[in-house]
C-alpha cells in the first residue's frame, strides 16, 4: 500500500493544474517518478495482445492518460492520492514538447557533450525553460513542429543525454520524489518553451530508412566522423567516439567504419579494448549487432 502524503499530493495537484493552464497535458506521478496509477490491464490473460492506450475508458495508461482539462486532472489525482508529482507529456499540441535530459551519470559530462554537438552542428540552445533535477541534472524544454515525431532515446546523441519525445514525459517542476524536489532554474520560469534549433531537430528525428539493402561507402561523412574522433581532447575521447559510432551505425556505415574509428581512438590515447567496447555499445544502442 503506497504511503499517502496529503500535503505533497495537494502541492503536486496545484503545480499540475498550473502547468495545464499553460496548455501542458499532465499525469500524476509517484515518488519513483513512474505513473502513479497502475494499469487496469495488469491481470489480462493475454499480456502480449494489443496494448490499450485508454480506449477502455479507465485510468492507468501512463502518458496516454495525460490531459490539460482541470476536471480530468483532479479525477486522476483523486484516483492516486499517493501521487507526489506530475509528469508533462511530450509531443502533444500545442507545444509538441521535446525534453533534453542532461544527466549526471558517473563518467559523463552531458553539458560538455551538448556544447560539442552545438559547435559541430552550428546551433545554439535558445533561452528556454530549464528544470533542475534532485541529482544535479537539467531538463531543457524545447518545442518541435507538429509534423515531426521525435522519438524517446537514451544516450543516442551522446552519453548522458536522453531525449523525451512522443510517448514520453518530463517530471514537472514542483514534483517531489524519493531523491528530492524538481525545481525551475532561476530566470526561466516565465519563459515559454523555445523552438528546437533545426540542426538539433535533424539529429533528433529518426534516421531515414535506406532505399536499398547494400550499405553505402563511408565517403566524406565517414571521414568527417573519423576526424571528429581524432580531434578529441582528454575527457572527450569516449564521448566523441560513442557519438561518432552512433552516427555511423544510423547511416549504415558502422561496420565499414569500426576499424577506422578504432584507429582514430587509439591515436587519442584510448586502448583498443576501450575503443572496441565503446563502438560495440553504440552499435547496440542504435539497434545493430556489433
Amino acid at each position: 500500500m503506497a504511503t499517502i502524503d496529503r500535503q505533497a499530493t495537494t502541492l503536486a495537484l496545484a503545480h499540475a493544474l498550473s502547468a495545464a493552464e499553460r496548455g501542458l497535458a499532465v499525469i500524476p506521478l509517484s515518488r519513483t517518478k513512474l505513473p502513479a496509477l497502475r494499469s487496469p490491464h495488469h491481470d489480462d490473460p493475454d499480456p502480449a495482445g494489443p496494448r490499450c492506450h485508454g480506449a477502455c475508458g479507465r485510468f492507468g495508461h501512463g502518458v496516454y492518460d495525460a490531459s490539460s482539462d482541470p476536471t480530468r486532472i483532479r479525477e486522476l489525482f483523486a484516483a492516486a492520492p499517493w501521487a507526489t508529482g506530475y509528469g508533462i507529456a511530450c509531443g502533444l499540441p500545442p507545444y509538441h514538447l521535446i525534453g533534453v535530459d542532461l544527466d549526471t551519470k558517473s563518467g559523463t559530462n552531458s553539458s560538455t557533450a551538448l556544447r560539442e554537438l552545438a559547435l559541430r552542428h552550428l546551433f545554439t540552445i535558445p533561452e528556454t525553460v530549464v528544470v533542475r533535477t534532485p541529482s544535479g541534472g537539467r531538463h531543457l524544454w524545447l518545442t518541435g513542429p507538429p509534423d515531426v515525431v521525435v522519438p524517446n532515446s537514451a544516450g543516442r546523441l551522446a552519453p548522458g543525454i536522453d531525449i523525451r519525445g512522443a510517448g514520453g514525459y518530463l517530471v514537472g517542476p514542483g514534483s517531489r520524489t524519493d531523491h528530492g524536489v524538481y525545481t525551475t532554474a532561476p530566470g526561466t520560469a516565465h519563459l515559454a518553451p523555445a523552438p528546437c534549433p533545426p540542426s538539433l531537430l535533424r539529429l533528433l528525428a529518426p534516421p531515414p530508412r535506406p532505399a536499398h539493402a547494400a550499405p553505402p561507402a563511408p565517403g566524406d561523412h565517414g571521414r568527417g566522423l573519423v576526424q571528429f574522433v581524432l580531434s578529441a581532447h582528454e575527457g572527450q575521447r569516449n564521448t566523441r567516439l560513442f557519438w561518432a559510432a552512433c552516427r555511423a551505425y544510423e547511416n549504415g556505415i558502422g561496420p565499414a567504419l569500426a576499424d577506422p574509428l578504432t584507429e582514430a581512438a587509439l591515436n587519442t590515447g584510448l586502448t583498443e579494448h576501450e575503443a572496441r567496447a565503446t563502438i560495440a555499445s553504440a552499435a547496440r544502442m542504435t539497434g545493430h549487432r556489433p
